[in-house]
């Protein structure tokens, strides 16, 4: 599989875990003290961990720093609007829309050498 694709992948399936970790505990668990809910996050975002760390090391390979950090967040980006509608019932706005299209010049401009060369 293409590094780059692969990396992808992996990420998706990285933010999910990672959203779950940070937010779930907000629907599922608010009656419960923070400190367990911390405790469950911490076991969530192990499998986050077990995904992100060779991703970015695959990724490493074949894109620098700075796009592997745009790539993570235009996925946690995707990853999050879902979960927020569906999940956590978030009315869903414009901001999202307007979040989107800076990430998008984001990508832009932080792979633009590599499709411009330059």
């Amino acid at each position: 599989m293409h590094p780059y694709l692969f990396t992808v992948l992996l990420l998706c399936c990285s933010n999910l875990f990672m959203t779950f970790a940070w937010y779930a505990h907000l629907r599922e668990m608010s009656s419960r003290s923070w400190v367990l809910a911390a405790f469950v996050s911490w076991g969530i975002a192990l499998f986050e961990y077990l995904m992100q760390v060779p991703a970015n090391r695959i990724g490493y390979q074949v894109m620098s720093l700075a796009q592997l950090k745009i790539i993570q967040e235009v996925i946690a980006l995707v990853v999050f609007v879902p979960f927020a509608v569906f999940y956590m019932r978030e009315k869903i706005t414009l901001d999202y829309l307007w979040a989107a299209l800076c990430m998008c010049g984001a990508v832009f401009f932080i792979f633009r050498s590599r499709l411009f060369g330059g």
